[in-house]
């Protein structure tokens, strides 16, 4: 099973959690058990393959993170999903975008243009092209975010040593 087929089941996962309210531990549990795993194999070609330890390991870490960070997430959804209640917004969607502002801040080995390109496809697999563009503004302006106080700062550095050179001259 390759990374981006643990981070689709990831996001099966949390989807299903969405409507269950299970815990996250439970989940992964249940739904990755072997016979449940293997009746599933013949509904979904992620399926096909079972995770290997590491990709456990990243299933259930980024799993328990998106639930134990749910409001701290969705308040990043509502910043930049500008015009929208987070109500309005699919289920779907919101687990997609969740899991990659999770990578994004917590999965050291997740870089941001993996997570979003990502979490752009998976959204148009699953939920068509429109969402994958919405998913793709939303996670386009949040990554910026990120940057941005960091440009800043060397903006505001560039221009005190111009400063500071013009005094001298």
């Amino acid at each position: 099973m390759t990374r981006a087929n643990a981070r689709e089941l990831a996001v099966h996962l949390i989807y299903g959690r969405a409507f269950t309210g299970e815990e996250p531990e439970q989940v992964v549990s249940v739904r990755l058990d072997k016979e449940y795993y293997e009746k599933l194999s013949g509904e979904n070609d992620v399926y096909s393959d079972r995770p290997s330890r590491a990709q456990l390991r990243y299933i259930d870490g980024v799993v328990s993170g998106v639930a134990n960070r749910e409001e701290e997430l969705n308040a990043q959804i509502s910043k930049f999903a500008i015009g929208w209640d987070i109500s309005r917004i699919s289920k779907l969607a919101r687990c997609i975008l969740q899991l990659a502002i999770y990578e994004i801040l917590y999965v050291e080995d997740v870089p941001t243009g993996v997570a979003v390109s990502e979490a752009v496809r998976i959204a148009k697999k699953y939920d068509g092209d429109d969402t994958g563009s919405f998913v793709n503004g939303i996670l386009g302006s949040f990554a910026r975010s990120l940057t941005a106080p960091v440009e800043e700062a060397a903006e505001e550095k560039m221009e005190s040593a111009e400063e500071a050179v013009s005094e001298e001259v």
